[in-house]
C-alpha cells in the first residue's frame, strides 16, 4: 500500500468535535477537513459507529479519512451514543435512536459553513448496515453511500440466524459487543465525568445475545431496518462492497438487483476488511474508487462511475484447502447487467453410486445421520480477525456427510453467482436441519469448500411462520447456497456434501436426526471462462498509518481436541496485543477466548462460552473490564448467562450478572 502525504488540499484534524442532538445528548466526532473549508466548502462523509474512534477503529481511520479530507471532503467519524466519548446510552444495534442520531448529524453537517450541503455516508459492518438504513429514511442532504460487508436482511443474512437456524455467532458477537461497550470514555476528552459516564453505561448495558434470541422468527423486530422490505425507499446512490471470505457476501447482488437508485457492486477475495488493506490479497485502490463515487454524486464531477459495470467480481482460482490464505490467485470480471439475463445454469443430479452428473441415474434412498461435531472444518461464520478462520480441508466433514462427486473436469468451470440445490428428503424427528456444501476436490483428495448453505427444515416454507416436520413424510426443499465466484480447474472434481448437523456454525437440533434423501439436483450458475482480466483496479493508496508503540504483539490460535469424556472442544484464542498511541498516549489492549464443546452423540451437550478482557491506561490511570458469556440448551429452552466485572486499577468498581432463558421455538 502506497502512503500518500501530498494532497490537493491540506487536511486538518479535530480530535473531538461536539455534535449536540435535539434531546441534548452530545455526540463526540473526530473530524478531518481541508484547512480552508470555511472559505471553500466541501461535502461531508459520515461514519457512525459504536467501535470507539479513540482506540477502536483508529488504525483504519488514520488510513482513510485524512485521505478523503486531502481530496476535498469533511470526514466525520462519530461515536454512537453510549459508546466511546459520546454521551447517552446504547439500546440495541440499529435502534431508531441510532438512526435518528445519524439523520440529525447529517442535517447538522449539511448546515455548517464548511459544508457544501451534500453528504455521503459510509461504513463497514455496523457502519455499512446503518448507512443502508439511514439511506432508507431519506435525509435530504444524503446523496450517496458506500456500504461494505453489510446486509439488507437483518434476519436471514446477519450474525443471528441463517436458513432459520441459530448461528453461534449470535452469542459470539453479542459477547463481543458486551465487551466493546463496557469501556469508559477517555478522560482526556470528557474530563472528570468519565467515571460517572462509565458506571451509567455498565449499569444499563444491554445483554444483546438474549435480546436477539427472543426473536427466533422473521418478525417485526427484524423487518425494521431490513431495507429489502422496501428497496424503493433508498434514493441515495449506493456502492456495495463485499468479500468472498466474509459472512456478508450475499447482500451485494441483492442490493444491485433490487435498488432503483444507481447501484454498483464489487466483491473481492477478502475477509471482513476494507479493500485497501484487505486480505487475502489482492487488495485494491479502494480509496481512489471511493473518490470516483463521491466526486460524481457529491461534487457533480464526471468520473464515469455511472457507466461502470453493475458488478465487478474477483473469480478465485482453485487452491488446495487452507484455513488462511495470504493471497488468492484469480482475476477480475465485469458484468454489465445484474442479474445476468438468459444465462442458463448447469444442472447436475445426485445419482446412484454417489455420482454427480447431468446424466446420473436415480439414486437409492440415502440415510444421512451426521454426528453432532460435523462442521469443525467450516471455519468462522464471519472471518474478521487475521488468524486461521477460513474453512480448512473439508475431508473431516465430508466423511460425516453424504457425498456426491463428479468426474474429473476436462475444462475450467467458472461458477459465478448462487448455486441452488433442490432436495426431496424426509426426517425422523419434528425438528431437523440440513447443511449442503459445494466442494472442489483436488486430485490428491483434499477438499476445498467453494460455498455452502444451511436450512432449518421447519422453515422450509417460511422464516416467519415455521412448522414442524412430519417424521417420515417426504418434503421438497430448495436451498440457495452463498454467492461465490470460483473457477474449478481441469482434473479436479466437484462434490456436493450433505449433512444433518453443522457445528459449531449453527446450534444443533434438540434430538439426533436421521435424514432420508430420495433425490436431488444442483443448479450451478456457470459463466464462460474468461481470457485474462476483464477489469483492473489501481494499487492501494492510503494516508499515513496510525503511529503507535507496540507493547504486546497480537497472537491467535484455533485448536480442536477431544476431552476425557469423549466431547469435542474447539478453542479460539485471540490476543489483540497492547499498543500506545504516540499522539495522545492512551494505551489499549484486549484478549478474547471462545470455547465450543459438544458430545458427538448428544446435541443437548452443546456448550459455548466466551471470555473477553479490555484494558486502558495512561499516566497512572488504568481501567479494565472482563466479560463472560455462556450458552447451553435443553429440549425446550436456551439458557444464556453473562457477567461484567470492571476495575479501576486493581479496585473492583462494578459487577453485574445476566441470566436469561428463551423457549426454543422451532429450532
Amino acid at each position: 500500500m502506497k502512503t500518500v502525504t501530498d494532497f490537493p488540499r491540506q487536511p486538518l484534524e479535530f480530535p473531538d468535535m461536539g455534535i449536540v442532538m435535539p434531546d441534548g445528548c452530545r455526540l463526540s466526532a473526530r473530524v478531518w477537513m481541508p484547512v480552508d473549508a470555511d472559505q471553500d466548502p466541501v461535502p461531508a462523509i459520515l461514519e457512525h459507529l459504536p467501535y470507539r474512534k479513540r482506540d477502536g477503529t483508529t488504525a483504519r481511520d488514520s488510513l482513510t479519512h485524512p485521505y478523503f479530507a486531502g481530496h476535498g471532503y469533511a470526514c466525520l467519524r462519530v461515536d454512537m451514543r453510549g459508546n466511546g466519548d459520546s454521551d447517552g446510552l446504547m439500546e440495541d444495534e440499529y435502534s431508531e435512536q441510532e438512526l435518528q442520531d445519524a439523520c440529525d448529524v447529517i442535517a447538522w453537517a449539511a448546515a455548517q459553513p464548511w459544508c457544501s450541503g451534500k453528504v455521503g455516508m459510509m461504513g463497514i459492518s455496523w457502519g455499512g448496515f446503518n448507512a443502508l438504513q439511514v439511506a432508507a429514511k431519506g435525509p435530504a442532504a444524503l446523496k450517496a453511500i458506500i456500504t461494505l460487508c453489510s446486509t439488507d436482511d437483518r434476519y436471514a443474512d446477519d450474525i443471528h440466524y441463517k436458513g432459520g437456524l441459530l448461528l453461534n455467532e449470535n452469542m459470539g458477537w453479542g459477547a463481543t459487543m458486551l465487551s466493546y461497550s463496557s469501556r469508559p470514555p477517555d478522560p482526556a476528552i470528557v474530563g472528570d465525568k468519565w467515571r460517572a459516564m462509565w458506571l451509567e453505561r455498565l449499569e444499563h448495558e444491554p445483554f444483546l445475545p438474549a435480546v436477539w434470541l427472543s426473536h427466533q422468527t422473521r418478525d417485526a423486530y427484524w423487518k425494521r431496518g431490513s431495507v429489502c422490505e422496501d428497496f424503493s425507499a433508498i434514493k441515495a446512490a449506493p456502492l456495495a462492497i463485499g468479500g468472498w471470505g466474509d459472512g456478508y457476501k450475499n447482500a451485494v447482488s441483492r442490493l444491485v438487483a433490487g435498488i432503483d437508485a444507481p447501484a454498483k457492486g464489487i466483491v473481492g477475495p477478502w475477509i471482513h476488511k476494507y479493500p485497501h488493506f484487505a486480505v487475502p490479497k489482492p487488495a485494491i485502490g479502494f480509496l481512489q474508487e471511493a473518490l470516483r463515487w463521491w466526486d460524481h454524486w457529491l461534487k457533480d464531477i464526471e468520473t464515469g462511475v455511472e457507466n461502470d459495470p453493475a458488478m465487478r467480481l474477483y473469480v478465485m482460482d482453485s487452491e488446495p484447502p487452507r484455513d488462511w490464505y495470504e493471497k488468492r490467485p484469480g482475476r477480475w470480471i465485469a458484468e454489465p447487467v445484474w442479474p445476468v439475463p438468459d444465462r442458463a445454469p448447469l444442472r447436475l443430479a445426485l445419482g446412484a453410486g454417489n455420482r454427480l452428473a447431468a446424466d446420473a441415474t436415480p439414486m437409492p434412498p440415502t440415510i444421512i445421520a451426521s454426528p453432532q461435531d460435523c462442521g469443525l472444518a467450516g471455519g468462522e461464520y464471519c472471518a474478521i480477525w487475521l488468524g486461521p478462520e477460513l474453512p480448512g480441508d473439508q475431508r473431516i466433514d465430508d466423511e460425516q456427510s453424504a457425498c456426491f462427486d463428479s468426474e474429473p473436469l476436462d475444462a475450467p468451470l467458472d461458477i459465478v453467482g448462487a448455486p441452488v440445490i433442490s432436495l426431496t428428503l424426509s426426517a425422523d424427528r419434528p425438528r431437523a436441519m440440513v447443511a449442503v456444501r459445494l466442494c472442489d476436490v483436488q486430485p490428491d483428495g483434499a477438499s476445498t469448500r467453494i460455498t455452502y448453505g444451511v436450512l432449518n427444515l421447519c422453515h422450509r416454507d417460511s422464516h416467519q411462520f415455521p412448522r414442524n416436520v412430519v417424521p417420515g413424510e417426504p418434503i421438497q426443499v430448495v436451498l440457495q447456497l452463498d454467492d461465490i465466484a470460483y473457477s474449478v480447474k481441469p482434473g479436479n472434481r466437484l462434490r456436493v456434501a450433505i449433512s444433518s448437523t453443522y457445528w459449531p456454525l449453527v446450534w444443533p437440533s434438540p434430538e439426533p436426526v436421521a435424514l432420508t434423501l430420495a433425490e436431488g439436483a444442483i443448479d450451478l450458475p456457470v459463466r464462460p471462462s474468461g481470457q485474462g482480466d476483464e477489469w483492473s483496479f489501481a494499487e492501494p493508496e492510503a494516508a499515513t498509518p496510525w503511529k503507535i508503540e507496540t507493547l504486546r504483539p497480537s497472537t491467535n490460535s484455533r485448536t480442536v481436541k477431544r476431552t476425557a469424556d469423549g466431547r469435542v472442544r474447539l478453542d479460539i484464542v485471540d490476543d489483540f496485543g497492547e499498543v500506545r498511541d504516540l499522539d495522545h498516549g492512551l494505551v489499549s489492549g484486549g484478549t478474547a477466548e471462545e470455547s465450543w464443546t459438544i458430545d458427538p452423540d448428544d446435541p443437548l451437550s452443546a456448550h459455548g462460552s466466551t471470555r473477553w478482557t479490555q484494558t486502558l491506561s495512561r499516566d497512572g490511570w488504568s481501567v479494565s473490564t472482563e466479560t463472560l458469556t455462556e450458552m447451553t440448551s435443553d429440549a425446550t429452552s436456551f439458557h444464556l448467562r453473562g457477567r461484567i466485572v470492571a476495575r479501576e486499577g486493581s479496585r473492583l468498581v462494578f459487577e453485574r450478572d445476566f441470566d436469561e432463558t428463551a423457549p426454543r421455538g422451532f429450532i
